[in-house]
């Protein structure tokens, strides 16, 4: 698949949520952007991708009666209802790529929370074809009930130097960011190398991160040690979160780099997406 940098992302939806506000300052009110894209070259089995990531954040869940939960568990039901107006297709045909980091503290004033991210997980699991990912600097799986029934499906993946073949894609992820071992989902540079080499080597179609490089704007930050790795055997695509990146596409490291921080991307195959554009 291929993803070209004049990609034009349009805005479907906005979901209002709370996050931590920079320097410990109380509460930011955000936005979370839904965006949609066409996408040449999915295989035929690919009715359309989600792709998220650092969705570190609260919002009330229709559901639970407004009780504010993860952010990602309630754009889960947000999508379902945009597919119950038409505005994007049944969420049980489409498949979620996740780049980590889906944690926000229950009352989002700590910036940077680690915790547990399985009922995020879950509720994609649960209301998508299939999802798959990688596990963010913030988040954690603990062992548990909610553990076992992440484990136990067969179409849900998080990868760690891994490919999972799933719907005519070849997925690869490398999991975590290059830090000390004290804290959780840290590798040395080293091993982090290795094991983007080692996804690398078996040519995925999407090479999925949490930390990645840095576009060509300097506002586009990332990793100038990941980047190396990834020139070395590049993907068609490399999709990550991490680093907020105001424009989120962007070519570096010789491949296409989609930076999904703090926004929902959906990538439909393009005669889908003209569709789309005929129905509105």
């Amino acid at each position: 698949m291929h993803l070209p940098l004049e990609t034009n992302f349009e805005l479907i939806s906005e979901l209002p949520y709370l996050a931590a506000a920079p320097g410990g300052r109380g509460t930011s009110h955000l936005n979370l952007p839904i965006l949609r894209a066409a996408v040449p070259g999915l295989p035929p089995e690919v009715s359309g991708l989600l792709v998220t990531s650092d969705l570190q954040g609260i919002a009330p869940l229709p559901s639970r009666m407004g009780a504010t939960h993860l952010l990602g568990e309630v754009l889960v039901e947000h999508f379902e209802a945009l597919a119950e107006s038409g505005a994007v297709p049944d969420p049980r045909e489409l498949g979620v790529l996740i780049a980590g980091d889906m944690f926000s503290g229950p009352r989002a004033r700590k910036r940077g929370a680690t915790g547990d991210v399985i009922p995020v997980w879950l509720a994609f699991a649960r209301a998508f074809d299939w999802v798959a990912g990688v596990a963010g600097n913030h988040d954690l799986f603990p062992q548990g009930t909610g553990r076992r029934l992440l484990d136990r499906r067969s179409r849900a993946r998080r990868l760690d130097g891994e490919l999972w073949e799933i719907a005519g894609l070849t997925i690869g992820g490398v999991s975590g960011i290059i830090g000390g071992k004290r804290k959780p989902n840290r590798h040395s540079p080293e091993r982090f190398a290795e094991l983007i080499t080692r996804v690398l080597r078996q040519e995925p179609d999407i090479l999925i991160l949490h930390m990645g490089p840095p576009g060509p704007d300097r506002k586009q930050r990332g990793d100038e040690r990941v980047a190396a790795v990834i020139a070395k055997n590049p993907p068609p695509l490399v999709i990550c979160g991490h680093c907020h990146w105001p424009e989120p596409l962007a070519e570096a490291a010789g491949t296409t780099v989609l930076n999904v921080d703090s926004r929902a991307v959906l990538l439909l195959p393009e005669e889908a997406a003209d569709s789309s554009d005929d129905a509105a």
